[in-house]
């Protein structure tokens, strides 16, 4: 007769399996509807992403520091004490000093591990496909707020180019800056991201609705040797940034990652976001991070259309924002490396698994947007 305690055992096995067994089929069902039909994706980043934004994304916004960092530091000492076992395991196993019954035990731990490390990335994959990955096959923000795409010639790329110097010009005016020169940023930064976002909502409704708050990544360091600015976590709904970069990069970037909370995760159009939300501030530092954001990009593309003209432009460029490139270069220089190399690469290969197929060369088409944008002025 078997123990009291046991009887249900198989039977909840059973329900586990059909249970995990479950969540990979729908999660398998869902992420092939996105894929096979962009309408199924719009509707879903419509009508189910914002609630979990309003749920989830709320709930993890009421931690003052990110909690997708905390749970990575968490992960990897958990897997950093694991390997500890096992490698002390096998050491044992290598030197002969284990009994038939510890043998068995330590078959049982390969196997529980293994069946743990499945639960974990199936959880993971899920979390990523419903919070995130789905949203990669939506319609994009420029389809949404009617933007229409077009080649551009030469004269027109200049002409967006002496038009963005002039708004940083004036926008470098207003801002106020430390002993270095650089750009000093005002208080309740995060706030005023999500009023600048709301701004931008008033002439965008795509963008209308509830934001998290960004939060600053302690372990910053982290970012900045993969030569990062900030990053969406799919798995907390949270936007994190860099602390370390240069002040003038915040504002923008953490628009550009707020814009993820809106369902659109292309990262061209993340930019183009940040920067109609920054020009929709009422704040200078917001105003002035968005056209140097927009300034980099046209006049990098500019750059490779024609460098004469791009020489005649730059020049007209005011003593504080070329101040401000230099401080810029210096503290992205110090970081440079293997790391921020293997980083790209990795980045690049998960924009291309995502539907993004230029990759990491998608960052560029910012500029068309900004084009487009402008003869939406002109006509």
């Amino acid at each position: 007769m078997k123990p009291i305690g046991n009887q249900n055992k198989p039977h909840a096995k059973k329900g586990a399996r059909i249970l995990w067994g479950g969540l990979f089929f729908v999660t398998l069902v869902f992420h092939g509807s996105a894929r096979k039909a962009p309408a199924f994706a719009e509707w879903y980043a419509r009508r189910i992403y914002p609630l979990l934004v309003g749920s989830v994304g709320r709930f993890c916004s009421l931690f003052p520091f990110s909690l997708s960092e905390l749970l990575l530091m968490a992960f990897l000492v958990t897997v950093l004490g694991w390997l500890g076992v096992a490698i002390w395991q096998l050491s044992l196993l290598v030197r002969r000093k284990l009994g038939m019954t510890n043998q068995r035990g330590i078959a049982r731990f390969w196997r529980r591990s293994g069946g743990i490390a499945l639960k974990v990335l199936l959880v993971l994959f899920a979390l990523f496909t419903f919070q995130c990955g789905i949203n990669y096959h939506r319609q994009t923000f420029s389809q949404r707020a009617g933007f229409v795409m077009a080649k551009s010639t030469k004269e027109e790329l200049a002409d967006l180019c002496r038009e963005l110097t002039r708004e940083v010009n004036q926008a470098a005016r207003d801002i106020q800056v430390d002993e270095r020169g650089a750009c000093c940023l005002e208080e309740n930064l995060e706030e005023r991201a999500r009023r600048a976002m709301q701004a931008a909502a008033r002439e965008y409704p795509e963008l209308s609705g509830y934001y998290p708050r960004a939060k600053a990544v302690w372990n910053s360091w982290a970012l900045s040797y993969q030569q990062l600015l900030g990053i969406y976590s799919p798995f907390t709904i949270e936007s994190n940034y860099n602390r370390d970069m240069p002040e003038y990069n915040k504002p923008s970037t953490l628009c550009h990652e707020l814009s993820h909370l809106k369902g659109f995760m292309r990262e061209d159009e993340a930019n183009f976001i940040a920067y109609l939300a920054c020009r929709a501030s009422e704040d200078p530092d917001f105003r002035y991070s968005g056209s140097m954001l927009a300034y980099v990009y046209s006049m990098n593309a500019l750059y490779r259309a024609d460098r004469e003209l791009y020489r005649e432009i730059r020049g007209g460029l005011c003593d504080q924002a070329e101040r401000e490139l230099e401080l810029q270069r210096v503290f992205w220089d110090a970081y440079e490396g293997p790391v921020a190399e293997v980083s790209d690469k990795m980045n690049d290969t998960y924009l291309k698994v995502n539907a993004q197929e230029d990759g990491t060369k998608s960052y560029g088409r910012m500029v068309d947007l900004l084009l487009a944008l402008r003869r939406s002025k002109i006509s």
